[in-house]
């Protein structure tokens, strides 16, 4: 394998649509895979420059709320790292852990939207319900940065300012565990400030949640991420059936196609597909998978998405690396 990327060329093709035996679309982008030792075992692309890792970054942020004080495990610190689905599980999870710190819907700053399952979000209309901040995906980490700010009395209406105690402590996280400087500060689509960093970085960040030590905040996050995988993502959800049929398997996407995985001995991957095209997340990582040599039936069932044709599979988005 290749452990040289240059950054000054075309992206490589990760991914290549495929219908009735002819590629009618492929998708670029960048990869890394990490060694267990953290050397770079496999670079196609540039992941090396910096990229927005989206909600790939959110395991970072609830290890910041964990640094601030707040006293979260379990099923409410997995919400706290998720994009959720927007199942009846996680909004009922979202709107407990509001009253359990004496806070409001109403504070969330995360803008009104449907659930992201589209299972859910269709029982969610059919019951007559509409658009609403705690349906948002990112619903469960804005209640806990509000239960961070409630904790040490910090003001609740500008917790979303990237100048602002708890997001200054994100930044140290993602600084920390990267091993890398903040390359540019943006805003993500839930309102957060949202921190440049490589998928470089973003592997090896990922690396240190799995090996931090026990009772850290990295690793606390970790743990409950493994231990409950349906609330970071949801029951139809490829991070939950990852880390639910892969032993010590930390997994988490971010929105414009960007994945990060850490496996339990330390091995690590990151890539982002170019145009964002969410639909070649699959492909990629199960073929990234394969490479790594993870054996699992699970590996499979990520990779596979079939094109149709009049109802009809016809054929697949498939990984070409």
């Amino acid at each position: 394998m290749s452990s040289t990327a240059d950054s000054t060329a075309i992206p490589p093709v990760l991914a290549e649509v495929v219908r009735s035996g002819f590629a009618e679309g492929h998708h670029r982008g960048s990869l890394v895979v990490l060694a267990a030792d953290g050397t770079v075992e496999l670079a196609l692309g540039d992941p090396y420059a910096p990229v927005f890792p989206r909600s790939s970054n959110k395991p970072l942020q609830a290890a910041a709320v964990l640094r601030a004080g707040l006293a979260l495990s379990g099923e409410r610190l997995a919400l706290a790292a998720a994009s959720h689905s927007g199942e009846s599980f996680h909004l009922d999870l979202v709107r407990k852990m509001l009253a359990e710190h004496g806070l409001s819907a109403d504070e969330l700053q995360t803008p009104p939207d449907l659930p992201l399952d589209p299972v859910a979000a269709e029982a969610y209309l059919a019951g007559g319900q509409v658009r609403d901040r705690v349906a948002m995906n990112c619903s469960g980490k804005h209640a806990a940065m509000l239960a961070a700010c409630a904790l040490n009395g910090w003001d609740r209406t500008n917790y979303l300012d990237p100048a602002h105690p708890l997001q200054r402590l994100v930044h140290a996280v993602v600084e920390d565990t990267s091993g890398e400087r903040v390359a540019a500060v943006g805003t993500d689509g839930c309102g957060a400030p949202l921190m440049a960093i490589s998928l470089t970085g973003l592997a090896r960040a990922f690396r240190h949640f799995v090996l931090a030590e026990p009772g850290s905040a990295e690793r606390r996050v970790a743990d409950a991420m493994r231990a409950h995988p349906e609330y970071v993502a949801g029951t139809r959800r490829p991070d939950t059936w990852l880390m639910r049929e892969v032993p010590g398997a930390l997994s988490k996407m971010g929105a414009e196609a960007v994945q990060a995985v850490a496996l339990a001995d330390g091995r690590a991957l990151a890539f982002k597909v170019d145009d964002g095209a969410t639909r070649a997340l699959g492909p990629v990582l199960g073929r990234a998978l394969e490479v790594m040599g993870v054996d699992s039936p699970v590996v499979g069932r990520i990779g596979h998405v079939p094109l149709l044709g009049g109802g009809v599979e016809v054929g697949a988005i498939r990984a070409a690396f």
